[in-house]
């Protein structure tokens, strides 16, 4: 088995599927081809969330994660596909067959995406970019698809990379490019940097990487949190994650944070119907089922709480997430809350159900 190399001498690609789910199905089906078609919940049910759109779809501004009745809204015509995670699966194993053949060392993220490290590879080819153009042209004419890949030395730079020229694009971030690139690259294209975080940053005044490259590891620190260590590193280019191929998932989640509070339980409700069809349909990418079901709320004020609470048996769909969720959300008393934030996370996975418990004052990773 090939081996990680050292830090400074990686060859790094991370493939990227293109709108992954809607690809299969418009290849699966030609009547779907050249059409805006929306993979996920259907519109007219109650929290429909967009898995995936094709790229026909996304012209008219459909994006994952949005709802189903507002993506209906932006295009009236677009065709509403309900997800077929086995076929996904089926195809995702049929790739991961082909980044094997070049190397061991592959870090999937979901069903769509991957992490390779190429330093050693097992066909002794040597140039990263020509093993990412074999990838590309191997899935295109086996499989059906396109991919887009990303090549450079480390984690972090081939995420971003991958995303430069989508759809079916390869671009390389090269050594000597780094430092510049980084020092350009907005705030918001930050690994861990969301939309508050964001919004925090350019307040201060720091918009590009040149601009977070001008504070301190302590002022980043003080500011940010322990993040604020990664950021003073990844904008020089330093990224020592290695490719993990055996990275065990310990916990599925999503959260988000409103422009304004929440007030009524039929509006947290609502959201927490969100939440869960985008945490299931994260699950069903990975194959996984749990039996702890996590909120999380955080109020107007900043006081955050968490409840969790273990099923008999795993789960994986969004109506049993979701009905645990309100239960534990019921819990709070939340009749006279103003929330700005809420999160779902599922965790507990492959082992026997526990006790309810609960964690007042919690904090939570969720991916």
């Amino acid at each position: 088995m090939s081996q990680p190399a050292p830090i400074n001498h990686r060859k790094i690609i991370h493939v990227d599927m293109d709108a992954f789910y809607a690809s299969v199905e418009q290849r699966d089906n030609s009547e779907l081809r050249g059409k805006p078609v929306v993979v996920g919940g259907q519109p007219e049910g109650r929290g429909g969330v967009v898995a995936t759109a094709s790229y026909e779809a996304r012209k008219f501004g459909i994006r994952s994660a949005m709802p189903s009745k507002k993506a209906q809204q932006l295009c009236p015509q677009a065709i509403f596909v309900r997800p077929r995670f086995e076929a996904y699966k089926e195809v995702s194993q049929q790739i991961r067959a082909i980044f094997y053949t070049y190397t061991d060392l592959v870090e999937p993220l979901s069903l769509d995406e991957a992490y390779l490290d190429v330093t050693v590879d097992k066909e002794g080819i040597g140039s990263a970019i020509d093993i990412a153009t074999l990838i590309k042209k191997r899935i295109r004419e086996e499989l059906g698809l396109t991919a887009s890949a990303g090549v450079s030395v480390n984690k972090f730079l081939a995420k971003i990379a991958s995303d430069l020229q989508k759809p079916d694009g390869l671009s390389f971030i090269g050594p000597s490019k780094v430092e510049r690139f980084m020092e350009s690259l907005a705030v918001e294209k930050f690994f861990g940097v969301g939309k508050v975080t964001a919004a925090k940053m350019k307040a201060m005044g720091l918009h590009t990487g040149a601009d977070l490259k001008k504070l301190s590891e302590a002022a980043l620190v003080q500011q940010f949190g322990k993040p604020g260590h990664f950021y003073y590193s990844i904008v020089r280019g330093i990224d020592n994650r290695p490719v993990q191929p055996n990275r065990e998932t310990k916990s599925v989640g999503a959260e988000d944070t409103f422009p304004e509070d929440l007030v009524t339980l039929d509006a947290m409700c609502e959201e927490l119907d969100r939440l869960a069809a985008l945490v299931e349909g994260r699950l069903k990418r990975r194959g996984l089922k749990g039996r702890t079901v996590t909120v999380k709320i955080r109020y107007h004020d900043f006081k955050t709480v968490t409840r969790s609470r273990s099923l008999a048996v795993p789960v994986d769909e969004q109506e049993a997430l979701a009905s645990t969720a309100k239960s534990l959300l019921a819990e709070t008393d939340p009749a006279n809350a103003k929330v700005r934030l809420l999160g779902l996370t599922l965790s507990n996975f492959g082992t026997p159900a526990g006790d309810t418990c609960e964690q007042p004052n919690g904090q939570l990773v969720l991916f």
